[in-house]
């Protein structure tokens, strides 16, 4: 008793030091703890059982926020950590836990359920390695009353079970396994920094977006994601903005697989198949696409001007809709092909492999003065410029676009996409395409929020009946009036401004 007394006072001044469950220090509580039970040799292995009573292990301290947040936090010793070592994370922990025979176990895991651990990837009933007639039942340490026990509701059924109520501390290995990517990361990065765990699935690639700050932790993050995310088999990272003429960007395998970039998804019923480093694919575009599409009937005509490998071109198509897609990216084009096929619409889909501009002035010009003469014509005629960077900059193709006066009154619908940072983004989008078109849409368009794409960057969608006078030709044109007032210099000037802006595009 003596000795006790003795130990007891030693583990009492330990609690008192300066340093003691501090971030300063790598001592624990539950590290003390195991100490103390070593020392007390108690029991045999990794158990000891602590007294309802006169126990040091009563203190509330026991089963303080500490205690959770060892259940929640890898070691200290990763911080900093940029190769990831899956070893350094192992720690030890406590938990309380009680003691029950096998046969009763499962009915105590219903009633004690409120009480009992949750923990993702932590087993709440563990075999006892010296009885296999015996479990033991782990519990939530906030789930404990102030002096280390159960509460009455609980002591209540252990009673009716014949279950000591006393508390067994369980000394527990945490790895790299039970922790989720956030813990994993909020440990590795420096504290106060923000940690994401978010990205972009593209079939077995995730598509992340990372930080300056997380750059030198970069492989270690694409590690693991790969690791806590089933199917994942190849983390990259966006390196740059979107802006060559193809819409890809280039990117950087941060981990995992960098030979097989060819990926299938699927999307509102459909599959895709490309390869994600040389096209465009944004799955948080998905509800965009299906909107699109369900503005659509069977019968109406689709011109997909940057169709990329098919989101709005094949359910479209799919709705027996018949359509004109055309993307200017080679790759993009084979998998638009391979995408049609894929999905049984390439009967129902004329591909194009052209600039935009050759497409709008060529097929679908073509087209829409087939289906605008049309006497009996029940179908809508629709146009997607799902191209946000510049789409808009391409409006001016429709200024005088067809000869003639309007033989129907359903003229074509146009949606088109884009960028805004403005502080009224749907102002600014409808004021950019009057200024393209050359006339006003007031009243007769509407702006739709497509998403967030960054702070104070929305893509944004106007959409549009073409007004006549900006498709037709006036009637001045076609009678061949030439302008004999303006200076010969001033035409020809005007006509080299509009030549050089047409043939010469920016893309």
């Amino acid at each position: 008793m003596r000795i006790c007394r003795q130990l007891n006072g030693l583990f009492a001044g330990l609690l008192k030091t300066k340093d003691f469950g501090t971030t300063a220090s790598h001592i624990s509580f539950p590290a003390i703890w195991k100490l103390w039970d070593q020392s007390l040799h108690r029991l045999p292995g990794h158990l000891s059982v602590v007294a309802q009573s006169n126990s040091i292990f009563t203190k509330p301290e026991m089963f303080d926020k500490k205690v959770e947040l060892d259940l929640n936090v890898p070691h200290p010793r990763v911080r900093g950590m940029t190769l990831l070592n899956r070893d350094a994370f192992k720690r030890n922990v406590v938990v309380p836990a009680i003691k029950v025979n096998k046969d009763i176990t499962n009915k105590l895991v219903k009633s004690l359920k409120e009480v009992m651990i949750k923990r993702p990837g932590l087993k709440r009933v563990i075999e006892d390695p010296e009885d296999e007639g015996r479990r033991f039942i782990l519990l939530d340490p906030h789930k404990m009353s102030a002096d280390g026990s159960l509460g009455q509701p609980e002591k209540e059924i252990l009673k009716s079970f014949n279950v000591s109520p006393k508390i067994i501390s369980y000394n527990m290995e945490l790895t790299y396994d039970h922790f989720k990517a956030e813990e994993i990361l909020q440990a590795v990065l420096p504290e106060g920094q923000e940690v994401t765990t978010a990205f972009s699935r593209v079939g077995h690639i995730a598509h992340l977006n990372l930080r300056d700050h997380q750059l030198p932790y970069k492989h270690l993050i694409g590690q693991v994601i790969i690791d806590k995310n089933n199917g994942i088999t190849c983390a990259v990272n966006k390196i740059n903005t979107i802006e060559s003429a193809y819409r890809n960007f280039q990117m950087e395998v941060l981990a995992g697989d960098e030979s097989n970039m060819t990926t299938k998804v699927k999307e509102n019923y459909l599959s895709y198949e490309f390869d994600f480093s040389k096209v465009y694919w944004n799955p948080r575009l998905s509800t965009e696409h299906a909107r699109i599409v369900n503005l659509l009937k069977s019968d109406d005509v689709l011109f997909d001007v940057f169709a990329g490998v098919g989101p709005f071109a094949i359910p479209a198509a799919k709705k027996n809709c018949i359509v004109f897609a055309n993307d200017l990216n080679p790759e993009s084009y084979k998998w638009l092909q391979r995408n049609c096929k894929l999905n049984k619409v390439d009967t129902k889909v004329q591909v194009f492999n052209m600039d935009g501009r050759e497409f709008m002035k060529g097929p679908m010009k073509e087209e829409l003065i087939k289906q605008l003469s049309l006497k009996e014509r029940k179908s809508s005629l629709h146009i997607v410029m799902n191209l946000p960077a510049m789409a808009i900059d391409f409006l001016d193709v429709f200024q005088d676009l067809l000869d003639g006066e309007p033989s129907s009154t359903e003229l074509p619908i146009v949606h088109c996409h884009c960028f805004s940072k403005h502080e009224n983004p749907a102002q600014d989008v409808q004021q950019r395409a009057e200024a393209c078109l050359g006339t006003s849409l007031e009243g007769l368009c509407s702006v739709e929020l497509v998403r967030n794409v960054a702070p104070n960057k929305d893509m944004m969608c106007i959409s549009f009946c073409l007004p006549a006078e900006v498709l037709y030709k006036p009637p001045s044109s076609l009678a061949g009036v030439d302008n004999t007032q303006q200076p010969e210099s001033k035409r020809l000037r005007l006509t080299e401004d509009t030549l050089d802006e047409k043939v010469n595009p920016v893309l």
